[in-house]
């Protein structure tokens, strides 16, 4: 899994999967979800992130081994 934050255009961008998306839609305005062929979600792009998450405080726990 792999997190970017764009301040420029202020767009939170997770990848769970490197694998190309098949698909795409719109969840609202401002939040996109990526699937692949087999419907798992591939990535989530969120628009006008800071306003909409603490990006401030990331926490990552459940780590398994």
């Amino acid at each position: 899994m792999k997190m970017s934050y764009f301040a420029d255009t202020d767009t939170l961008y997770i990848e769970f999967r490197s694998t190309g998306a098949a698909d795409t839609k719109d969840l609202d305005d401002n939040t996109i979800v990526d699937y692949d062929a087999e419907g798992n979600i591939v990535a989530i792009t969120m628009e006008h992130a800071s306003a909409r998450t603490d990006l401030q405080n990331v926490t990552l726990s459940g780590i398994a081994a």
